[in-house]
């Protein structure tokens, strides 16, 4: 699903150390807007990963591009700025970067 690009976003409180997944290839910093929802911003440099979900996850790429194939699917799926794709909780998905991929991932 494309939509506006999110660039900017008032008002949150940022924990200032970062996440770091992957020896490096996943980076982000984690932050609750003001309207209280939770929510990290990173980048993912080029590499294939799996990552896992506890709650459920809507991922919006705010530069670059992936591929994404959700638990269950062995279909790859392609995205770019202003695309996003949702995760289930309690699940898993591969991403493929060939280049840089800049996100928001919403906690849902």
């Amino acid at each position: 699903m494309t939509k506006p690009i999110t660039s900017r976003i008032e008002g949150v409180a940022l924990t200032t150390k970062a996440n770091v997944y992957f020896d490096g290839k996943c980076i982000s910093h984690s932050f609750e807007a003001a309207d209280g929802s939770k929510k990290t911003v990173g980048v993912i440099l080029a590499a294939t990963l799996n990552f896992g979900t506890g709650a459920a996850e809507l991922m919006e790429c705010v530069g670059g591009s992936c591929e994404y194939k959700l638990a269950g699917s062995d279909v790859w799926v392609s995205q770019s700025e202003g695309d996003q794709f949702s995760v289930p909780a309690n699940s898993r998905f591969d991403i493929r970067v060939a280049d840089n991929y800049h996100y928001i991932c919403s906690f849902v």
